[in-house]
């Protein structure tokens, strides 16, 4: 049913937009998915983009306010689950703990979802690559690609000052200044944001920070800049990051046959627990781009170092009173990756191409990682130190080739090998006593070797108009589990490679005050990764089938020079068509974590100065989740918020305030559940403060 309705929708579309009139277009738009810069009407594929003043005027300061910007894209953050990304019904990979959605932010990659919220200090444009994108961009890109492009510096020296403060002792601050040292030749700049809230849950635990989910985050990143000739330039840029948010955003209870629609936010804001609950997080990272063009073609080279240190411990049982007093749970990773992509592209405005080398290692040391917990009646231990490493070599090419005048075709394949081992040791007791697997485990070692095609078809009815269809291949790395069940079997304790293939049809229209685009989407899935609990642990393991469909929607129209709307809607349907955990059958059950669809909408008045506003409305559908617990599929309520802001620009200056989640709606954000204890993630209250910003 779902998808007769999307081709009619489909269809409605593109013959409006036929007899459309205008003739003349809004500001090009630029954009490199292609992995080279191109008018986004000439790619066949479904982008969003957000530009420097749309991320100003919608205040997005974080990963989680771009998703609310892109169809189909859901993005849930929780103290000590890491930002886990759902895209089109695919979901986090818990124990490789990628996402689905890769981040790249002047090609640095961010897939980690411990480390999943990279700065977007002196951004000029956020490009958002909907479907899989592993042609060009390899593993995780599965779902999507997130292109972060930061602003090129000139001579002059420009930069900002910005501060905001609001409810909950909430302040957020940011700096950035770029300019030449040299002219022409050496360029430098800084970047620094930082971000704390006291939170709005306190811990009545006598003794305890009151201030139980507060946060800090704090990101300073530079870089230089030379161009010794006007044909080759390196840049080098270096950033650290630091991140601790305490608590959780939601609330739990031990009776894990309790109704979703019954858990309230209200019942989260006062909690008592006895163990010091956070995650930290310490990232430092470093990136050398060389680009040097020829004639015809430019060569580019990108070298990244990322350590990442990852730090936390949690309430055993999250409250006081309990035989569990003391006991946490725990979670130690050291993280080191390395990339290094050669990259040949075409100048050619007729047949354009790209191709190039990719090379990652990986190295994480994760330990102690575990929890301490009462179990039939005694102190239940599990903790298992690891060592893994990952080697991934890959080669890549795609051609865009025109005929017949209005048409081009685009073909483009990579192959890649990714290798993978472990070793560790396991330790599990129950008062002190051996029990269940104890002992080292490994050498484990897995290679896995797959080809990712893809092929697209685009014609340009107008100058206004164009239309595509497409078929990609996404791929997900499989991995180990990091709580082996048996210590001398690998293929136990091991997942495959999760892959899909993306069937994409869609039109795109600009025109002179109006732009609209639609995409219609069948993906099929193999190999679904599920996050699963085994008794009182967790593991990964593979669903065989899956499928989401859908379809999606996105625009912006210009009333007059000052008056604005936009906004975005992805309808979706993602089920299981064949999985059996070994308890019970969840074929044509939905996909967890998938709402069933999101929409945004903004209303804007936004003058060169004086007094402006806007408005934007947020909403997403009815979602499901797995409760491992019960072994069932549990299903909560969607919600609608809405946000608001209102500011003054004078010269150099701009002064406003901000509301978000003006009728402070409350909806569940996340949910696990397994043996005696459920978890109920919850949204942001109401919040409100004031701003301003000095431009020089």
């Amino acid at each position: 049913m779902l998808k007769k309705k999307n081709i009619i929708l489909f269809s409605l579309f593109v013959s409006s937009l036929l007899f459309a009139n205008e003739t003349t277009k809004l500001e090009e738009i630029k954009v490199s998915a292609n992995k080279m810069e191109e008018n986004i009407q000439d790619v066949p594929q479904s982008i969003t983009v957000i530009d420097e003043e749309t991320i100003e005027q919608k205040g997005i300061k974080n990963i989680q306010d771009i998703a609310k910007q892109v169809p189909n894209l859901n993005i849930s953050g929780n103290s000590g689950m890491g930002s886990n990304a759902s895209f089109r019904g695919l979901n986090a990979s818990m124990f490789t703990n990628n996402n689905p959605v890769v981040i790249y932010v002047d090609g640095v990659p961010y897939y980690d979802r411990f480390d999943f919220n990279p700065s977007l200090a002196n951004v000029e444009q956020i490009e958002v690559l909907r479907g899989p994108q592993g042609t060009l961009y390899g593993k995780d890109a599965i779902g999507a690609v997130i292109n972060i492009v930061t602003k090129a510096p000139t001579n002059e020296w420009h930069g900002s000052i910005g501060a905001e403060y609001g409810n909950d002792n909430t302040f957020d601050t940011k700096l950035n200044t770029s300019g030449a040292i040299i002219d022409n030749k050496l360029f430098a700049g800084i970047n620094n944001t930082y971000y704390h809230t006291d939170g709005w849950i306190e811990n009545d635990y006598t003794g305890m920070d009151k201030d139980a989910n507060k946060e800090n985050d704090r990101k300073t990143s530079g870089f230089l800049l030379y161009k010794p000739t006007d044909e080759l330039s390196a840049k080098l840029t270096v950033a650290n990051n630091f991140e601790k948010q305490h608590w959780l955003s939601g609330t739990t209870t031990t009776n894990t046959t309790k109704p979703l629609d019954s858990f309230k936010r209200d019942d989260a804001k006062n909690v008592n627990f006895d163990v010091p609950t956070y995650t930290r997080i310490k990232v430092n990272s470093q990136a050398l781009n060389l680009s040097y063009e020829l004639e015809k073609v430019k060569f580019d080279s990108t070298t990244t170092h990322k350590k990442a240190d990852i730090d936390g411990d949690y309430d055993s049982d999250y409250t006081s009173g309990t035989p569990a007093d003391g006991l946490s749970q725990y979670n130690y990773t050291d993280l080191e990756t390395y990339t290094q992509e050669f990259k040949l592209s075409s100048k050619n405005q007729n047949i354009k191409w790209v191709t190039g080398l990719y090379f990652d290692k990986e190295d994480r040391q994760q330990g102690p990682y575990g929890q301490d917990m009462i179990y039939m009646g005694g102190v239940y231990s599990a903790n298992t130190n690891s060592d893994a490493n990952s080697k991934t070599y890959a080669a890549f090419g795609q051609v865009m080739i025109p005929f017949l005048e209005d048409f081009e075709l685009t073909l483009g394949g990579r192959y890649q090998k990714i290798k993978k081992d472990i070793n560790g040791i396991a330790t599990t007791t129950w008062n002190g006593f051996p029990m269940g697997a104890n002992g080292t485990f490994g050498e484990w070692d897995k290679t896995w070797n797959e080809f990712l095609p893809k092929a697209a078809l685009s014609y340009k009815i107008n100058d206004n108009l164009t239309t595509y269809i497409s078929v990609s291949k996404g791929y997900m790395p499989g991995g180990f589990n990091y709580f082996p069940n048996d210590l001398n079997n690998k293929n136990a304790n091991s997942f495959e490679p999760q892959t899909s293939i993306n069937y994409e049809v869609g039109a795109k229209y600009i025109g002179d005050s109006f732009a609209l685009n639609t995409a219609i989407f069948r993906m099929d899935i193999k190999d679904v990764h599920i996050y699963r609990t085994d008794g009182v642990m967790f593991s990964t393991s593979n669903a065989d089938k899956g499928h989401s469909q859908g379809i999606e929607f996105d625009g912006t129209y210009f009333l007059t020079d000052d008056w604005s709307i936009s906004g975005a809607v992805g309808l979706i349907e993602a089920k299981y068509d064949d999985y059996d955990d070994g308890n019970r059958k969840y074929d044509d059950e939905r996909i967890e974590n998938t709402p069933r669809y999101t929409a945004n909408l903004g209303i804007q008045y936004l003058p060169s100065s004086g007094l402006y506003g806007r408005v934007d409305l947020n909403a997403l559908g009815k979602n499901s989740f797995l409760n491992g617990a019960e072994a069932s599929v549990v299903e909560t309520d969607g919600a609608v918020t809405a946000n608001a802001k209102i500011g003054y620009k004078f010269k150099d200056w701009d002064i406003y305030s901000y509301i978000t989640n003006i009728t402070d709606e409350d909806y569940i954000t996340s949910y696990m559940a397994k043996s005696g204890l459920a978890i109920a993630g919850f949204n942001e209250p109401r919040k409100f403060g004031i701003g301003a910003i000095y431009k020089f």
